[in-house]
Order: C-alpha cells, then structure tokens, then sequence
C-alpha cells in the first residue's frame, strides 16, 4: 500500500492551510485555517450583520474548498492542527464538525480554539484533545501522531510527524529555528536529527513562505533589542505612544509590556484579539500579563479608557490592535477620531511588524500610515523579525531530515519555485522527489 496526500488549501496562496494524509483506510487532516483577505473583506465591507457560513466562506475562497476530499470525510482520525494562528485554526469552526474525529493539539492552541468558538457561538461537535511539544499518540492501530517542539511567533508551535507503517510524514509549516527566543525553548533539532538518521522521512511538507531569501531568520532576540531602541533610546518625554503588533505574538507583547514599565508608564492592551489571545496564555499560565498591564477588550471599555489616557497620554504606553490598518482596528479608529483621544505632532506610533504582503493589508496600510501623517506623529516601522524560515533554514532542516520528496507549502507559486530550486541545489529533482502541488490536487507516494 502507500500514502496519498491531498493538497486541500494553502498551496496556492498564504492562508487557508489545509493538507490530508490518507494511509490506507485512514485520514489525517493537518491544520484548518482562514484566508484572511477574503474574510475581513467580506466580514468588514460594511456594517451588515452578514451570514457566516461554511458554504458562504468557502464560496469566498476564506476557508479550504473540502470537495477533494469528500470520498475520504468518514475516515478521518484525527484533526491536528500545529499551532494558534488563524490561517491554520480559524475555519475549525466552519469544518471540522464535517469529520467525527478528535482535535488534537497543544494547550496555548486548544485554549484559542475554544475562545473562536465562543466567540463565533459555535458548538464543536469533536473534542479536543491536548498533547504537549515533544510528545506522541497514537489516533489509530496504524497512525501515531508526534509534535516537535519549534519556534515560531505564537507560543507552542509544532511540526507533526505522522508515523505510518510506510514511512513518516513530516508536516513542517510555520517555523523558525530561534536558538534564543523569548517564550518557550528552542526547537527539537536532537529529535529533528534522530528522523534522518532513521531515514523513514518519506515526505517533507515544509513552509516555502521566505525560501526565497538568503538568510537565516533572527531570532525574536534580535527584535526585542530593536524595540529596546526605539522604546527606550528615543525620547518620548510628554508624547503618547502607540505600539501595535501581531497579538498573537506573545513573545513580543512580553517584550513591549516591559519597556513600557521601563518607560515608568501604565501599559494598556486595548482590542479584541489582543484580549483573546492574552487571555489563552494566561488560561494555561504561560504569561501573566494582567499583573502589569490594564487590558480592555471590547468596544465600549476601550471608549472609556481613551477617555481617561486623554487626560494625560504621556503617563500610558497604548498597545493596540492595527498593525496592517485593518478598517475596523483600535489603531484605525484612533486615526480616524473615534475616541475623546487625538494623536498629535510627534506622538509615537511603532508598528511592531512588517505588512503581510497581499493587495489588501498593503493598501489598509497605506490609508493608516497617511491619516497618522496629518496628524504629525512619528512612524516608526518594521520594528520586527518574521516568524517564518528564511532559505538557510529550510537548506538546515532538509539537511536534518533527509527526506525522501518534499512538497512545498504554505505559500504561492513563486514562494514554491523558489524553495524548489533550494531543493534541486541538494540534489532533488522536481517532479521526480520535488512536487509543485495547488489545492485540492492529489498524491501517491509509494
């Protein structure tokens, strides 16, 4: 027999990760997630309260098209998704109550699949089962699910090997090799090595996201002291500050929250996700943030404390959702004059990011960035690194693993031309061990 692989989303574009693997009689379905520009556009458009469906987001292109797979939906074991970001849990809601089968993953992501849920007034039919960085179970007297603990810019990230009795899989997406990082321990490279060694790899599904760039990616580290320099190497004396970032980056909010306490300012962590994502890590104690920071989640608290900070901006260090200048954000609705609050000439604002690069965040950027510029405040961008493996990473990993065929992932065809032509550098040849994959297209390896 063999293993059969079905690119369901995520191959085409970078979201909407979706990959099944069938051995024999039995499926795994690795991640599950949103594509994000097509979902806030459609959820933001305009103030319509709009029918949020699974025929509807898949319509839209927002969550993986299942129809590939609907010969395969009663033989699922298992639905396992790596980590905490939206384009890998945000359509469970939508899909996974398609397949009678456990979720399994790590606490910090369990937590925000439940708040999702709770959020979205979902009932999950399936249930959720934790398993920690660095252990494994078995989902069926053929399949063992293993999760190796790797760094990435939301806590608990995973690589999954799907153990076989023809081989093991190894999904790979969303990692980066941070020997310092500020959260959690550095990745598993002993167990990482031990898979090459066993030479079983027999398929690599790995991110091509950054393949393209000759580097390795720095560590959060490295960000931190960028932030060090900005937040406290500037002076600020008597101006507001701003900072936004990815929320659920924590790490990096661990970071903020710091300096602003170095700063001798109260720090504020003011939008929904923000308070989502904090109240997870804090659920499963991986941080505490709540003993140094005022957190104001929904619409009408954030009101009332833009009303308070108005009377002195200069005592509060602001850390709030925006940072790719989404319409409906706390940074968004500041700029446009929202709150008793104004920005004024040379207040701070730190974009803790990059743009993630599609039409829509470039161009909500843009419309941020010129609103804030009339007001005459400081920008201060990219204050960052990616969460992503850079080319030198992923030449590392394959190194390690020694796997017999890799299939590019998590990216759009230039991201997995690129980390083919890595690929045939050591010796792969595409089309033979290298697979160009698009959703929904299907493979057998023997």
């Amino acid at each position: 027999m063999a293993i059969e692989i079905c690119t369901v989303g995520g191959y085409n574009e970078v979201g909407k990760n979706m990959t099944a693997i069938k051995v024999d009689d039995q499926v795994v379905l690795i991640d599950m997630g949103l594509h994000l520009d097509p979902y806030i556009k459609y959820t933001d458009e305009d103030d319509t309260v709009k029918e949020v469906t699974e025929a509807t987001l898949t319509k839209i292109g927002a969550i993986p098209d299942i129809t590939p797979i609907k010969q395969w939906r009663k033989q699922v074991v298992a639905i396992v998704p790596t980590h905490a970001h939206l384009d890998h849990v945000g359509a469970i809601p939508y899909l996974s109550n398609r397949f009678d089968a456990d979720i399994i993953c790590t606490p910090f992501t369990a937590e925000i699949i439940k708040t999702i849920c709770k959020d979205e007034k979902i009932k999950l039919n399936n249930d959720i089962r934790v398993l920690n960085a660095n252990s494994t179970i078995a989902v069926s007297s053929k399949i063992k699910i293993e999760f190796v603990n790797v760094t990435h810019s939301t806590p608990q990230t995973v690589m999954v090997v799907v153990h076989t009795p023809y081989g093991k899989v190894l999904y790979g997406n969303d990692f980066k090799f941070d020997n310092h990082p500020v959260i959690g321990k550095k990745p598993n490279y002993e167990r990482l090595e031990e898979l090459g060694k066993e030479k079983k790899v027999i398929a690599l599904i790995v991110d091509g996201t950054r393949s393209r760039e000759a580097q390795k990616t720095p560590s959060e580290q490295v960000a931190k002291e960028m932030l060090r320099d900005v937040m406290l190497g500037v002076s600020s004396e008597g101006k507001a500050v701003i900072v936004t970032t990815f929320s659920s980056h924590l790490a990096r909010l661990d970071s903020i929250i710091e300096f602003g306490k170095k700063m001798n300012r109260k720090v504020v962590l003011l939008g929904r996700s923000l308070g989502k994502y904090v109240a997870a890590g804090e659920a499963i104690d991986l941080v505490k943030f709540s003993k140094d920071a005022e957190i104001a989640r929904f619409r009408k608290h954030v009101k009332k404390k833009f009303s308070q900070i108005a009377k002195n901006p200069s005592k509060y260090l602001i850390v709030c959702t925006g940072h790719q200048g989404e319409p409906k954000s706390v940074l968004s609705r500041v700029a446009n004059g929202e709150f008793d609050f104004k920005l004024g000439k040379e207040d701070h604002v730190i974009f803790s990011c990059t743009i993630i690069p599609t039409a829509l965040n470039k161009a909500n950027r843009e419309i941020l960035e010129g609103k804030l510029k009339k007001s005459g405040v400081r920008i201060f961008r990219d204050i960052h690194v990616s969460g992503h493996a850079a080319r030198e990473d992923l030449r590392d990993l394959i190194n390690m693993v020694k796997p017999k065929h890799i299939i590019p992932a998590h990216g759009d065809i230039n991201m997995a031309s690129a980390l083919s032509e890595l690929a045939m550098e050591m010796g792969y040849k595409v089309g033979e061990n290298v697979h160009i994959m698009q959703n929904g297209q299907m493979i057998t390896l023997e």
